[in-house]
């Protein structure tokens, strides 16, 4: 191979490299915003912890409305005919979803909480100053 085609390659290389790098950026910042709860200042927890116990009551009602069904399905499954089978397997897939997003949102709740507790707490820096002009010891 001649010198040229090497650099070439070499060039073809780090252009896919510099591409793939941009398309990774660019992905990061549209799923960082998912994420995001709309609305809501990413700082003020309580707030956040609030929103996510909201969540965490809805899911669970949810979760009991197909809790319920699943088992009035499984009491009168004769009342379904061939459909009951999908019935009985989506409900039970909802039920296995909205316990995975209870848990999830409590867990954001609770974290929320204690996080908005400790930025209530005034001890931000636990050193104090001594601020007598003649001495510069901090104790």
């Amino acid at each position: 191979m001649t010198v040229i085609n090497l650099l070439l390659e070499e060039l073809i290389v780090k252009t896919q490299k510099f591409f793939a790098l941009i398309s990774v950026l660019a992905f990061s910042l549209t799923v960082s915003s998912v994420f995001a709860v709309e609305g809501i200042d990413d700082n003020d927890h309580a707030a956040l912890a609030q929103y996510y116990e909201t969540v965490a009551k809805e899911t669970e009602a949810k979760l009991q409305k197909n809790k319920a069904a699943l088992e009035e399905y499984e009491a009168h499954s004769y009342y379904y005919g061939r459909r009951g089978q999908d019935f009985k397997s989506h409900t039970a897939a909802n039920i296995r979803e909205y316990e995975a997003v209870l848990a999830e949102s409590l867990n954001n709740a609770d974290l929320h909480k204690r996080i908005a507790m400790e930025q209530g707490s005034p001890a931000i820096n636990k050193a104090q100053l001594n601020l007598n002009p003649n001495t510069s010891i901090i104790r």
